[in-house]
């Protein structure tokens, strides 16, 4: 008898996983369930749809509904999974039926956390999640002429942009005293803020959304900590917490971060059960602190672990270092594993180096500049984080810092890097260099 395998949730994570668990055993049947009409899509790319960067939502489906029905993945659209047995290794859908699995993989995601305030049942509030929602909302856009994003998280940070894009007035609504606070550092978000402020923004920091108000049950005004703003679309962008109702309710354990707890294989605590991307807890490499909600590429390839072990191949998913990376206003801004002010939340020492350095040679047109600020351990000044901000280039520094944290490189090891120079796409004084050497004469004197 073929191994069944189940999958629920049909995202990055989910169908990552039944692609894998099909390569790995292509005899193996293969069954998701999504509540939602698609899978395959990137909801990643929604804002810049709604910014009109990307002219059109259907270039960002990855692969039609055919291409699975080819591959022998059985999808049922518009079916959640509202229960699950993991000593009878059944779930059940809700449709009512009832799937035996061998194998289950659990990649149920993320809600947004409910802001907690009178008025969410009003028209004219926006969860950016849904492709197939997403579309009509696009057309609504076209209506609207004031706009509240109400958090600054990476999600905020990019509808913000997106509605300022639009050429609508857009209000930034946080809490904190800066964007994205959890991540980076106000010296980094000072140039997308000042941004912001020339696209036409109005930011309204250390400032919280206390009620939604309408009339004939559509949003007229949000109401602040510091006043009311008239609004027509309301963006809810708060923190994403990982789903996981069904999978406590199975018995399943989760963690201090609220997600559910895997080892290394994607194994959950229940016999045959994995789970993956945003529902789940993934051991931070430095502090070892287990931390959810990580990017879309976090989540397709813990489904590709995942989905090889469901279906008997072995395979290990490492701890995470979280290179992360976006556009926010004018400007490219990224980073890896802590801020400094993180950094200093979790009592974690540190040494900084920063640098203000060119994307490309001094006299070559269109040349931008990049900043780039190193944390490193003081003892043996092992790079431990890094936050960038430029105008190019910021992904590929990323991305290198991110292995450079992975492997214990030092700002020794960073400050006498080789670099590429060329005058088109790299200038001669590489700014990680200049950072881990301004670090370094930190620690000399």
């Amino acid at each position: 008898m073929p191994r069944r395998i189940v999958v629920v949730g049909g995202g990055a994570a989910g169908m990552g996983a039944a692609g894998a668990a099909k390569g790995t055993d292509p005899n193996a049947e293969v069954i998701v369930f999504t509540e939602y009409e698609d899978t395959s899509y990137s909801p990643c790319g929604i804002p810049y749809v709604h910014g009109q960067e990307i002219a059109s939502f259907d270039s960002l489906f990855m692969a039609t509904k055919q291409h699975y029905v080819d591959q022998g993945i059985d999808i049922r659209y518009e079916t959640a999974v509202t229960s699950i047995d993991v000593k009878a290794k059944t779930v059940t859908a809700s449709d009512g039926t009832v799937e035996r699995y061998d194998s289950l993989v659990l990649a149920t995601g993320f809600d947004y956390a409910d802001p907690g305030v009178p008025g969410g049942d009003l028209g004219g509030i926006y969860y950016v999640k849904n492709i197939r929602r997403a579309m009509e909302w696009d057309k609504v856009l076209d209506t609207v002429k004031t706009a509240v994003v109400d958090e600054a998280t990476p999600l905020g940070t990019e509808m913000v942009t997106a509605l300022a894009h639009r050429g609508i007035e857009t209000h930034l609504v946080d809490p904190a005293p800066w964007a994205m606070s959890m991540a980076t550092d106000p010296d980094i978000m000072q140039p997308v803020e000042d941004s912001w402020v020339e696209m036409g923004v109005k930011l309204h920091f250390k400032t919280k959304v206390t009620g939604f108000v309408g009339k004939d049950g559509k949003l007229t005004k949000v109401t602040t900590s510091d006043g009311d703003i008239p609004a027509d679309l309301a963006v809810v962008a708060t923190k994403k917490e990982p789903n996981t109702a069904v999978a406590v309710a199975a018995g399943i354990k989760t963690g201090m971060s609220g997600g559910v707890i895997v080892d290394g294989k994607m194994h959950t605590s229940a016999p045959g059960v994995y789970a993956a991307g945003d529902c789940t807890e993934i051991p931070h490499g430095v502090s070892n602190v287990p931390i959810q909600g990580l990017s879309g590429s976090h989540a397709y390839a813990q489904g590709k672990v995942a989905g090889t072990n469901a279906a008997g191949g072995s395979r290990e998913y490492q701890a995470v270092y979280v290179p992360w990376g976006m556009v926010a206003g004018k400007w490219m801004i990224g980073g890896v594993s802590f801020s400094e002010t993180l950094a200093t939340a979790l009592g974690i020492p540190f040494i900084t180096g920063i640098a203000q350095g060119i994307s490309r040679a001094r006299y070559y047109p269109d040349v931008k500049p990049v900043k780039v600020k190193l944390l490193a351990e003081p003892e043996h000044l092992r790079l431990i984080g890094a936050q960038l901000v430029g105008g190019e280039g910021i992904k590929e520094r990323a991305d290198f810092l991110a292995m450079a944290v992975r492997t214990g490189i030092t700002i020794n090891d960073l400050a006498t890097m080789e670099n590429v120079y060329s005058p088109p796409i790299g200038a001669l004084n590489e700014p990680i260099a200049l950072a881990a050497q301004n670090a370094l004469t930190k620690v000399r004197s």
